[in-house]
């Protein structure tokens, strides 16, 4: 505010100091999109001590890949490599300025790949113990060859500072995000409107699949591709546009690099029988780009219509049916509220508040229904429940300890 008779008011900066390497002679260079995040001037000095004001491309935060341009020419630039080739165990190079200590160099060996953090879903990391630390961002990663495998991101920390874990982009995935990037300044990405997880041993069991692999859909999204395709719910996604999803990580990585619009071949599991399903793929729209959390649901007393029954408690489940609030809150017809649970039901990660609603895929729409499917199981089976949590909905297995009837 103005200060009559004061000193004049003083403007504030704030400096973000980060990594990157040139793609191409006429001064293409990627980084990160956090390093130049909200920025209203980007800087960039070359190690010739050559300085220049960069104009951002665009940026892509769900890969956190940013795309520059200097006006040069005739520069130097790096050579890519194949980070598919990339063996756990092989020793890698990253360069950048760590605490803005210029042209640093460390190295260390690959610890994994394909790996996959909380939120970022759509980059497959590399993960190495090379000493990555603050200003090494949007810097590359070397193989041996002298190729660039990957764009230096991340850091796995309980200080601030390394601690044996960094994270690389890989450079096919940036370098597919710059291609798009240059021709039209964002990135689209494959949609099919499914909610997934991971299959476990118990729900491998649960659903008749000879191993744990694939993508399990908890969810449909109604109108969309996958609906449209005639994807249910306990499909298993096996492949996808000829590619396997061995892993639930990797069915968004697929679909996200697809082309919006393309016609592919989708293999899921139904039922313990392959079928093929043809889909069009859809297009991510911003607002799937955003990972939103609904407010959790408290839980309430329902109405209480019914007791429990002993298949049901023996089983370690305390439920009530819906009050009606609850159902028009969360859009459904039946249904019912876990109010606590113990034993076996606690082990499987139920929850106090979770909507019960199907058991292998048969809908319950009452506390006698439920204690109706359940207790058709004997001691080991592992039934399916399908249960709303919070904006969700997902399987939870659930092993018979004793004869539940």
């Amino acid at each position: 505010m103005p200060n009559p008779g004061g000193p004049a008011p003083r403007d504030f900066q704030s400096n973000s100091t980060g990594s990157g390497f040139i793609i191409s002679s006429d001064g293409y260079i990627l980084t990160n999109a956090h390093v130049v995040d909200a920025a209203d001037e980007v800087d960039v000095k070359l190690n010739d001590k050559r300085e220049f004001k960069a104009k951002v491309i665009g940026t892509d935060k769900r890969t956190d890949i940013a795309l520059l341009k200097i006006d040069a020419t005739g520069l130097p630039f790096v050579k890519t490599g194949d980070p598919n080739k990339l063996k756990v165990g092989e020793w890698v190079v990253a360069i950048g300025s760590p605490f803005g200590f210029e042209n640093s160099v460390t190295a260390g060996i690959v610890s994994a790949k394909g790996r996959s953090l909380p939120d970022e879903n759509l980059v497959p990391f590399i993960q190495s113990d090379v000493a990555v630390n603050p200003g090494n961002s949007g810097g590359p990663l070397f193989n041996l060859k002298g190729e660039v495998v990957g764009v230096n991101s991340q850091i796995y920390s309980r200080t601030g500072g390394f601690m044996g874990l960094s994270f690389a982009i890989p450079i096919d995935v940036a370098n597919d995000v710059a291609t798009q990037l240059r021709a039209s300044g964002k990135v689209k990405r494959g949609r099919i409107g499914v909610m997934i997880q991971a299959v476990t041993k118990d729900l491998a069991e649960s659903f008749g699949l000879p191993k744990a692999e694939g993508a399990l859909v908890s969810s449909v999204e109604k109108g969309s591709p996958a609906d449209r395709a005639g994807v249910e719910n306990g499909d298993v996604i096996l492949k996808f546009d000829g590619k396997a999803v061995e892993e639930s990580d990797d069915l968004p990585r697929i679909v996200g690099t697809t082309k919006p619009g393309a016609r592919v071949m989708m293999q899921v599991m139904r039922n313990k029988n392959p079928l093929d399903l043809p889909i069009v793929v859809g297009e991510m729209a911003v607002a799937d780009d955003e990972n939103g959390i609904a407010p959790q649901l408290k839980p309430r007393r329902g109405s209480g219509k019914s007791p429990t029954p002993d298949a049901v408690s023996r089983l370690g489940i305390t439920a009530s049916e819906p009050t009606a609030e609850q159902r028009n809150q969360l859009k459904i017809t039946g249904g019912v509220v876990v109010e606590d649970t113990q034993g076996a039901a606690a082990r499987a990660g139920l929850r106090r508040g979770d909507i019960i609603l199907a058991v292998n895929n048969q809908q319950v729409k009452s506390i006698e229904q439920l204690g109706q499917l359940l207790g058709q199981f004997k001691k080991d089976d592992i039934p399916a429940l399908l249960v709303r949590r919070n904006d969700m909905t997902l399987y939870v297995p659930l092993r018979v300890e004793k004869d539940a009837g």
